[in-house]
Order: structure tokens, then C-alpha cells, then sequence
């Protein structure tokens, strides 16, 4: 968002009181010289900070009221004579590099598995991972009260069922769970065509014991588990893409994924008018000693969890160059996905996971990014867990 402000007025306006309110401090036939004295001085303190930092380091004597007058007046006279109805822009904005910047960590903000399903970058302060060996460990399925009451209460909805990433920050106004809780996130059956678009940004996420070249063992094999439910099982249409977005020159390449994936997925949208929701399907990294399994039924299955994109981390603010108009629907479906498994198998999913940047959350109201176990869990456990997946998915928007 671009404000105008006409600073050259108010540096100005500024400028004039303060020199002013100096020049009646003094003596007539002293003004000249001793301003000369103190702006050389001044100029000179000045130019030692932005350009010699390393000599500014000494703190000069106190200043008196004159000094202080002086600096006040010297930093905004420049001002006044160099800005000519300028627009300033806010934080909001970033330049190019910026940018460029911005893209390539909401690119590298996941946790990468290398071939050897370790971890590409260990990192004993990586929060995500510090969280999953937590959750790995919590075997506790007893049901979390659910009532409205103990909900609407922000600290403990947040303590309960959300884990926020210390590079952004959540407020109370975003997370209404009676707001979210009511919002309509039911699909309209009644139209041609396919309702939920299911794909991969990361399509070379294996399992423990994925089979090298079965694609059925990884995570498009999972995608292609759930597409079949939702269809077959469910009514649901489906259509589950399989573009690959993580390869580069034969390589494993996730440094453009979002970007790569952005346009074919605009354009599968835009060929299909019919599909409401959209599912970003992947598998964590963590650590080789955690394992994020549980129980159901007298099966073992991979934990899921739901991922959410806030476009707004500590640093920049509001990011707006992954500006998504959908956040609030985008959380209305993660919370609402998140207290009907809870209601129907305690202990399938993880804390709702909040991070700062966008991850392509913003093509449709009903946009999701899931991650289904990690590559510590075995593709019995995956398949188990897209069967629990499929029915509480088909509970919230079938």
C-alpha cells in the first residue's frame, strides 16, 4: 500500500521552529560562526556514521540544548531541500532483490529429505522439527474438550491446536473459532464436473520403504490412494494431477517449486470452473529417531497434519507479494478439518502448523496443504492414513 506524505512541507515547517527557537538562544554577532562550528561538526559526526562506522562507536560528550537543536535542524533541512514530494512507501513494499529473496525462503521454509532420508539441513533449533519429535512421542488419544466455550478462548485454541512458527505471529481476530467453525466449506454436488484438485509441489517425497522408480510408494502413490477414495468411495470427483515440480535437469530441485507449480495449476483451474477446493498433498522431514505413527482400528498410520501460510512474517510484515485474499477461509477449513478428526480419531492429527509465508494457499477459498507422515513412516502407515483422511474430508466439505 503506497502513502504520500508531503514531507518536503513538514521538514520544512520542522526546520524553521528549530532553527528559530536556535537563533534566539544566542547572541546576535555570534550566530554566524558558531552555526558554521557546529554544522561542520555535525557534518562530519554524521558522515562518520553512515560511512566509517567503525569510528562513530565512541559515545560523544552530552549534548547541550543548542547541540541538540542543531542536530535536530541539520537532519531536516537536508531532508526539505532533497525530497520533492517523494512517495514513501511502507514496509509493505519490497524491492526486486527483496523479492527474489521472499520467494527463495518461502521455497527452502520446508524441511528437505536428502537421498538417504536424512534431513539436508540438521538443525537443532528447526522448530517444525523440534514440534514433530514432541507430537511423535505423544501417544495420548484421550479426547480434548471441544465446547465452544474452551474454544472461543484464544490461548487455548492456540495451546491446543496450533503450533506457530516464531517467524510469524498470529492474532486473537485470526483465529474466531466460532467464526471458523461456521463458515460453509460444504462442496455444491449439484455441478458438472470435478469439485477437488489434488497435486504435489514436492513429488519426490518417499517413504522408509518406498521402492526406487514405484511411484506408487510415494507421495503421488498416496495422492492417487485418496483421489480413488474420494471418487469411489465418497462421490467426490476428483482430479489428482501428477506434474512433477521438484526436479531440475534429471536432479531433485525444490528451489521454484511453488513458482514452477503456480501457472500449470492456474491453468488446470481455469480449464476446470467446477473445482471448489484444492489439495497440496506432501510428507514432512524429521528427524530419523521420530515417528509419527499412531494406532486406528488395530492399524498403525501415519500422523497428518494441516499446514496454513499467514503471508506475514515478523520481519516484513504483511507480505504482499505473496498476498493471499483467502487466509480466513484458508483456516476455516484447516480448523474445521482438525475438530472433526479429533471428534472421530483422537490423536490422527498434529497441532495445526502456522508459518509466514504463502505456499500457494491462495487459489481458492478451499485451499489445503496436508502433510502425511514423514519419511520415517512406511507407506502400510500412509495408506492406512489416507483411509482416515478420505472420511473426515468427506465429513467437512462432501
Amino acid at each position: 500500500m503506497k502513502r504520500k506524505y508531503n514531507i518536503r512541507k513538514i521538514a520544512a515547517g520542522g526546520a524553521v521552529v528549530a532553527l528559530g527557537t536556535y537563533m534566539l538562544s544566542m547572541s546576535g554577532t555570534r550566530i554566524t560562526e558558531e552555526w558554521k562550528m557546529n554544522f561542520h561538526a555535525k557534518l562530519q559526526t554524521i558522515t562518520e556514521k553512515t560511512y566509517m562506522t567503525g569510528l562513530s562507536y565512541v559515545d560523544r560528550e552530552n549534548k547541550g540544548p543548542r547541540e541538540a537543536i542543531v542536530e535536530c535542524a541539520f537532519h531536516l533541512v537536508p531532508l526539505g531541500s532533497y525530497i520533492d514530494d517523494k512517495v514513501v512507501y511502507t514496509s509493505e513494499l519490497e524491492d526486486e532483490m527483496t523479492n527474489e529473496m521472499i520467494l527463495a525462503m518461502q521455497e527452502a521454509d520446508e524441511n528437505e529429505v536428502d537421498e538417504n532420508g536424512k534431513l539436508a539441513k540438521e538443525d537443532e533449533n528447526n522448530e517444525s522439527v523440534k514440534q514433530a519429535s514432541k507430537e511423535a512421542k505423544n501417544t495420548n488419544k484421550s479426547t480434548i474438550d471441544l465446547s465452544m466455550e474452551k474454544l472461543n478462548n484464544f490461548d487455548y485454541l492456540t495451546s491446543h491446536f496450533y503450533t506457530v512458527d516464531s517467524s510469524t505471529f498470529v492474532k486473537p481476530e485470526d483465529l474466531q473459532a466460532e467464526k471458523l467453525l461456521n463458515a460453509d466449506m460444504k462442496l455444491d454436488k449439484t455441478k458438472e464436473g470435478p469439485k477437488i484438485l489434488l497435486y504435489h509441489t514436492h513429488s519426490q517425497e518417499a517413504f522408509k520403504d518406498s521402492v526406487p522408480g514405484d511411484v506408487n510408494t510415494t507421495i503421488v502413490g498416496m495422492g492417487r490412494i485418496l483421489a480413488n477414495l474420494l471418487n469411489e468411495k465418497y462421490g467426490i470427483e476428483t482430479l489428482h494431477h501428477e506434474g512433477i515440480y521438484d526436479m531440475e535437469n534429471g536432479h531433485v530441485d525444490r528451489s521454484k517449486a511453488y513458482e514452477r507449480a503456480k501457472p500449470e495449476i492456474q491453468k488446470i483451474l481455469k480449464e476446470n470452473p467446477s473445482i471448489e477446493m484444492v489439495i497440496d498433498l506432501h510428507r514432512d522431514g524429521v528427524r530419523e529417531d521420530t515417528h509419527l505413527v499412531t494406532e486406528i482400528n488395530g492399524k498403525p498410520t501415519a500422523k497428518i497434519m494441516f499446514f496454513n501460510g499467514l503471508s506475514r512474517t515478523r520481519t516484513n510484515g504483511k507480505v504482499t507479494i505473496l498476498e493471499n485474499p483467502y487466509i480466513q477461509n484458508n483456516l476455516a477449513l484447516s480448523l474445521q478439518m482438525k475438530i472433526a478428526a479429533e471428534k472421530m480419531y483422537p490423536g490422527f492429527t498434529r497441532n495445526i502448523y502456522l508459518k509466514g509465508y504463502r505456499y500457494n494457499m491462495h487459489f481458492k477459498p478451499k485451499n489445503m496443504l496436508i502433510e502425511g507422515g514423514a519419511q520415517t513412516n512406511t507407506v502400510e502407515e500412509m495408506k492406512n492414513a489416507m483411509e482416515l483422511l478420505a472420511e473426515i474430508l468427506n465429513e467437512v466439505v462432501g
